[in-house]
């Protein structure tokens, strides 16, 4: 989360958070004793009201690789600024080979996105978004480069006061 301006942390405690399991890895070991199996999840977490997180967990099964990624997301939770069920303007996020392109929607138009790109807005709360996810479609990457995107995200409120500024001059020049 560094690297980010104006990122807004958030603590756990008290949230309503709901997790999605956006994937599940079976990674293999091979020893002289043969082949040892492991898994990793991958979870985001969210309260659906602009605050989200995601995570990693790592373990010999996969009930406790999940538990493991729920508490790795609630960890790093994030407050996203959410205007009006959609975003406040359209945004690439770029991570590895995966890049995300979010755009805001008009209401009614739902969530338009793949894979691990929607169990990210979906966790966010966002209802109405248009998405385009190209290059790597490797889930860590997708999610990772998903929340670039969203980190990127400014409200007009937001950018007034970083300018000294009305709303209104925000808008009209």
């Amino acid at each position: 989360m560094q690297g980010y301006k104006n990122v807004e942390r958030v603590k756990p405690s008290g949230l309503e958070l709901v997790d999605r399991l956006v994937g599940v890895q079976r990674v293999t070991k091979v020893t002289k004793g043969g082949r040892a199996f492991g898994f990793s999840a991958i979870v985001v977490v969210g309260d659906g009201n602009g605050v989200v997180g995601h995570g990693l967990g790592k373990s010999k099964d996969v009930s406790s690789a999940i538990a493991k990624a729920v508490e790795d997301a609630k960890k790093n939770l994030v407050r996203i600024p959410i205007l009006e069920g959609t975003l406040p303007h359209e945004q690439k996020g770029k991570f590895g080979g995966a890049k995300v392109f979010i755009k805001p929607a008009s209401p009614g138009t739902g969530v338009i996105a793949g894979g691990a790109v929607r169990a990210v807005l979906e966790s966010v709360g966002v209802h109405d978004v248009l998405s385009k996810s190209q290059g790597s479609s490797n889930p860590h990457n997708a999610v990772k480069a998903t929340f670039d995107a969203l980190l990127q995200l400014r409200s007009a409120a937001a950018i007034a006061k970083q300018r000294g500024i009305s709303l209104e001059k925000v808008f009209n020049g």
